[in-house]
Order: C-alpha cells, then structure tokens, then sequence
C-alpha cells in the first residue's frame, strides 16, 4: 500500500477527484480530505449532518463517510471526511500534524500540509494499492491538484 497525497487549491476540485477515483472501481472510504472551514459558505449544522449541496464536499457527502467539523487550535474550525475525521476528533494536541502522520505521512510534509490548509487550500489524500498510485496521481493531476 501506498499514500498519495496532494493539495487543491478548491475544496470543490477535491470532491471532483475524490468522484473521479470512485469512478475507477477504488475505495473512496479511503479517502480523506481536510479543508479550512474559513474557505466555504456552509454553516456548521449542514457539515455536520453531512447535508451539503455545494459547499465543502459537495454532491460527494455520500460519497465520503464521516464527514465532520472539528476546532483545531491555530486554525479554527475544519471540516474533515474519510479516516482522518477519526483521528483529528482524538487529536486535540497533536491537530491536523499529529493526524497526518497517524496516516503515515511524514512530519515535515504534515507540517507543510498543515500551513497549506491554514492558507485555505484542501488536503487530499488516499491508501491505495501500488498498482493503482500513478493513476491516482493522474486523475488528482488532471483535477487540478498543484502539490504532491
């Protein structure tokens, strides 16, 4: 297995991956995707209750379990799905960095992560087969993701 990751400057070019992968016959529960709540219009009910229409995730509310908003000290309000939301509702110390590298990323890009979030970009990132990580990374290419 490996971990892909890449940052979005769109929450919405995220969710589109996140589709697209879906689409190619992969888990999308082993998705994970990070955005500052700062960076959407939806009020933290809809979040919650993983209704949204166009905000955060998009038509993908069903698309990716476990979607939540979570209070991160140093970056305010982020919504979270996929196996991140766990670990950040554990993570009250540790926030988003601690996280990420739960997920087995390393703590200096967790840190990058973490700064590229708080600038209102979204964190994207998946587990997936090594056979299927280079065709990942094109779908999440092709969505407009601009880091690796």
């Amino acid at each position: 297995m490996q971990r892909v990751t890449a940052i979005f400057a769109s929450h919405e070019d995220a969710v589109r991956a996140a589709q697209r992968v879906k689409e190619e016959g992969l888990r999308s529960s082993d998705i994970s995707i990070v955005t500052n709540e700062k960076t959407n219009d939806t009020s933290n009910d809809q979040i919650s209750r993983g209704t949204i229409s166009g905000g955060v995730l998009g038509g993908a509310a069903g698309l990716l379990l476990g979607l939540g908003t979570i209070a991160i000290p140093g970056l305010g309000m982020i919504a979270a799905a996929g196996p991140i939301a766990g670990l950040l509702s554990g993570a009250i110390t540790g926030g988003i960095v601690g996280a990420l590298v739960d997920l087995g990323i390393p703590q200096e890009k967790s840190e990058e992560y973490e700064q590229d979030i708080k600038e209102g970009n979204t964190l994207w990132s998946m587990e997936v087969e090594e056979e299927h990580a280079e065709s990942v990374r094109q779908i999440l290419r092709e969505c407009g993701a601009h880091k690796f």
